[in-house]
């Protein structure tokens, strides 16, 4: 792992949130795509499940391959990419999420769409470790949890109206209509990232080591851990959304706009986190994290009546809403590598928890049914939970 050395171009200098505005918008409509394209089959499994003719569980590995791709090629490529020109590699990614999306919407069959799939994926191995340390990069230090938060708030945009109207598109009028229309907003919003987003420069070369830099990398390890087995109990859980909703009553058409409900309570979770992470960043975490794991295991005891499942789904999306905030921020502020390769180790970490949960939720649906997703979920996130109370210096409560 190394540091950066110069951290931008010289064209661009660091300041507030509020001189960075065009960037951190920039970067809040990419991670909207982004996110949106990676969670798309959630809502529609049932759908392409039927059509394709496989099973429910089957089309989950839709999820697993994307994520598994992100886990296993997020480190290597932000290396083997990092003295690239940070604007241009992410304006690549937008444009293979274009063809990735596209090639869904036309495919033939199951395996065809799980390369149009793939290729998503090796996008997102990009995307996300180039764009936490963009923006990161695009303010001064002081306000780093602040703009992650709202470049965040793009991933919750994507939960909130990314993937519920695609899911209503879907059930409308066809899931290849719904990958369709989402390849048309990437092609589209390429323009407009290449309109207003900055330029910075990459990761730089390495820097000498210090006596501090394997405590700084330890914590760097420790946050990746929790951030991963946080999201194994999320996607344990998520990926199956639709399955759970549908289960305790649901209709098919009422998925969509529970999922935008649930999308909109995140935006609570990001909300709190971007206020709360400069000021005191380990009580955030705990707050969000306590607030997930009993929003799971309140949907567990509520299954399968439908109305207490909707509530206790409401305390889930607000506890996952700021999930990506503080884990983003707590990564970089260990300073344990480059803002760069941080970014891929939480992008692969966060990857690794959702292919994991994917698989894991798929096995438990298969061997257990459905009720048992938000029981194994809850106890995953807990785990992760503890890491952080355990590993105060990774987790310090202040900045």
């Amino acid at each position: 792992m190394t540091d950066a050395a110069p951290t931008t171009s010289p064209g661009w200098r660091p300041g507030t949130v509020r001189d960075a505005a065009g960037g951190i918008l920039a970067l809040m409509l990419a991670t909207f795509l982004a996110v949106t394209t990676e969670l798309l089959p959630v809502g529609l499994l049932p759908l392409m499940s039927d059509e394709l003719d496989v099973t429910e569980s089957t089309a989950g590995l839709l999820v697993t391959v994307y994520a598994f791709m992100v886990a296993a090629l997020a480190v290597p490529l932000t290396l083997a990419t990092v003295r690239l020109p940070r604007k241009g590699l992410l304006l690549g990614t937008l444009v293979a999420y274009t063809v990735s999306n596209a090639l869904v919407a036309v495919a033939p069959t199951f395996a065809v769409v799980a390369t149009g799939r793939a290729v998503g994926g090796i996008a997102h191995a990009l995307f996300f470790s180039v764009s936490i340390g963009y923006g990161a990069r695009l303010v001064q230090p002081l306000f780093t949890g602040r703009a992650l938060a709202l470049v965040t708030a793009g991933a919750s945009a994507g939960f909130v109206f990314g993937v519920p109207l695609s899911t209503s598109l879907g059930a409308a009028v066809g899931w290849r209509t719904a990958f369709a229309v989402l390849a048309g907003v990437c092609a589209l919003t390429t323009v407009l990232v290449a309109l207003l987003l900055p330029a910075v420069a990459g990761g730089g070369g390495a820097r000498g080591d210090d006596h501090g830099q394997a405590a700084r990398r330890s914590r760097l390890a420790v946050v990746s851990t929790a951030n991963a087995l946080v999201y194994l109990g999320q996607f344990t859980v998520y990926t199956y959304v639709s399955v759970l909703l549908l289960a305790a009553g649901l209709s098919v058409a009422g998925v969509g706009p529970v999922l935008l409900g649930l999308g909109a309570l995140g935006l609570v979770g990001t909300w709190y986190a971007g206020v709360s992470l400069d000021r005191r960043p380990r009580r955030t975490v705990l707050v969000v994290l306590v607030t997930l794991t009993l929003g799971l295991c309140a949907l567990g005891l509520a299954f399968p009546a439908l109305a207490p499942v909707l509530v206790a789904a409401a305390v889930w999306g607000a506890g996952f809403g700021g999930v990506a905030s503080i884990f983003q921020t707590a990564a970089i502020r260990t300073r344990g590598a480059s803002p760069d390769v941080v970014g891929a180790l939480v992008n692969s970490t966060a990857n690794i928890g959702i292919g994991g949960g994917a698989a894991l939720g798929g096995a438990v649906l298969a061997g257990y049914g459905v009720g048992w997703l938000p029981f194994v979920g809850a106890a995953l996130v807990l785990v992760g939970l503890v890491v952080v109370v355990v590993a105060r210096q990774a987790f310090p409560a202040t900045v």
